[in-house]
């Protein structure tokens, strides 16, 4: 195989993930994003690099957001809401952050492909993202590629169109996110 019949295969399985994520847990996402004071996200490996850049277009669109773990980053108090992006809602250290943020009555929120695990249990929000997790062997969500690759571009796109709703919800226009785009570059 060529490298951009990989590329359209690739795109094949993004559409037939999508088709199959929920709407109705978008929605419960997105108004927990808009009632909450500021936000958290958190995820490890490539789960935690799309989760910056969720908190990038966050802050782009005027929203108090942190990325758990940067230096910056404030505790997380009731009225907050932590979003977690973990494929198998089983990382030991997300679950911990998780039941921390529960506890101290901040709203936990995650996206999976396992909301049965024990993050997805404890969370408030749980957002399905039908893709096969980076430990299963066997998946009714096949894919070519390794790993979690599958739900990690996913987790991208989920956590763009979520930015897009956003913006339709507040009338912004992309033209307007630059205020807040970095000038220091």
């Amino acid at each position: 195989m060529q490298t951009t019949q990989y590329m359209l295969t690739v795109i094949d399985e993004l559409k037939r993930t999508a088709n199959l994520t929920k709407d109705e847990e978008a929605e419960q996402l997105l108004d927990v994003m808009t009632q909450a004071k500021r936000i958290f996200v958190a995820g490890t490996g490539r789960s935690g690099f799309m989760g910056k850049a969720l908190a990038m277009r966050l802050m782009h669109i005027n929203l108090e957001v942190y990325v758990i773990g940067e230096t910056v980053t404030p505790s997380i108090e009731k009225n907050d809401l932590l979003i977690i992006g973990s494929g198998s809602g089983e990382t030991n250290s997300l679950l911990v952050m998780a039941e921390k943020a529960k506890n101290i009555g901040a709203t936990v929120a995650v996206v999976t492909t396992s909301p049965e695990s024990s993050i997805g249990n404890l969370a408030n929000v749980s957002v399905k993202i039908p893709a096969k997790a980076k430990a299963e062997k066997d998946s009714e969500h096949d894919t070519i590629q390794p790993m979690g690759s599958l739900f990690e571009q996913s987790l991208l796109l989920f956590y763009d169109s979520l930015i897009l709703r956003l913006m339709k919800n507040k009338e912004l226009q992309g033209s307007s996110m630059y205020t807040q785009h970095a000038n220091l570059e």
